[in-house]
């Protein structure tokens, strides 16, 4: 197809509104359906990361929304790992069809750490770990008692069970059916996922290929392609050319909104919006550099003495344009949203911002 010519400015207002900042969806499962995926992150400084992504992406979202959706009764969605990286991301339900044939495959390679074929000594404890979950329902690693130790995913020393259970939901042998406390609590697949998922057939190697070059494109609706993916979704996309910028794509059926949004940059929200770090308006740092000049590195496992915004700072999107950032942190005990540092281009007021995400976490600024 011939591409679809547009300033950056206009493909920016497209992005606003493809990745649901300019009308948020009505609930967690629609924006999980839109998106194809949600980053999942531990890590709790000012709100983990799949709260601060979806926060600004669903009406009235609340902090643990997304796996209340995840772990309730009807199952329609589930906590797994991106087919070709070690992130986990909450997926919605019909995606498991696509990864159980890349989990299984996982059980017989020898290499790397975490997607290794078990050897029979570990093979033997994992049978121990499984038969503890059968019988006692779902645990965590702390239920289950051994004083083995090995070298974790990070280099770092831990226990063999916690790294064991970890290795059998790598395999999709056990499956994380609840939190506490954040923490993974694993079950056996079949009391995690309907029986009719379970039995769906699995996909064929072409259609996993066509569903991880789309889902890609899903989560951050314009990309830059690799040369292996277009071919797989030629069918799905729509080139898009901006002078000075790589060829582009987006998904055809979101190719009405840059006809919807025209020239329509006055009625665009330019109050400061906080985005989350690895937000996926900003996840592709080459394209986040040459479409919105904007520079950013996720500085969490950055040594301090080189940060230049601060552990976990927050972008500020302000209309069309990234105007700085924010670094907040939770202060729990004093019930206090504390600005650590910050950096705001001057005409843009960032408080308003910043007392919204206190109180989306029940702070006080």
């Amino acid at each position: 197809m011939p591409p679809l010519r547009v300033t950056a400015a206009h493909a920016r207002r497209f992005l606003r509104r493809a990745l649901l900042l300019d009308a948020p969806a009505p609930d967690v499962a629609t924006a999980l359906a839109h998106h194809g995926y949600i980053q999942i992150d531990p890590i709790n400084v000012c709100g983990r990361m799949h709260d601060l992504i979806l926060r600004n992406r669903v009406t009235g979202y609340r902090e643990g929304d997304l796996h209340t959706h995840l772990h309730s009764p009807a199952r329609p969605g589930f906590e797994h790992y991106l087919p070709t990286a070690g992130i986990l991301v909450a997926y919605p339900a019909e995606a498991w069809a696509c990864l159980v044939p890349l989990l299984h495959a996982r059980r017989l390679r020898r290499s790397p750490a975490y997607r290794r074929k078990l050897s029979p000594k570990h093979e033997q404890l994992a049978q121990h770990i499984l038969g503890e979950i059968t019988a006692r329902g779902p645990l965590t690693s702390d239920d289950i008692e051994h004083e083995g130790r090995s070298v974790t995913g990070w280099g770092s020393p831990g226990r063999l069970v916690k790294n064991l259970l970890e290795v059998l939901f790598v395999h999709g042998r056990v499956l994380i059916t609840a939190r506490r406390s954040f923490r993974r609590v694993y079950d056996l697949p079949e009391r995690v996922l309907p029986r009719s998922l379970l039995d769906a057939p699995p996909k064929s190697a072409a259609e996993i290929a066509r569903w991880t070059a789309l889902l890609r494109l899903r989560q951050r609706r314009l990309v830059i392609l690799k040369r292996d993916e277009l071919p797989l979704i030629e069918d799905l996309v729509q080139p898009v050319a901006i002078a000075g910028l790589p060829p582009l794509h987006c998904l055809r059926e979101d190719v009405p909104l840059f006809a919807q949004i025209g020239n329509q940059e006055s009625k665009i929200e330019n109050s400061p919006l906080l985005l989350a770090p690895l937000d996926p308006l900003i996840y592709d740092r080459r394209l986040t550099s040459v479409l919105w000049n904007f520079h950013y590195t996720w500085e969490v496992y950055t040594p301090e003495h080189k940060r230049q915004r601060g552990y976990y700072a927050l972008p500020i999107l302000a209309g069309t344009e990234i105007v700085g950032h924010v670094d907040p942190k939770a202060d729990r005990p004093a019930r206090r949203l504390r600005v650590m540092a910050r950096f705001v281009r001057r005409g843009h007021r960032v408080a308003p911002a910043v007392a919204e995400l206190a109180r989306f976490l029940g702070l006080r600024r």
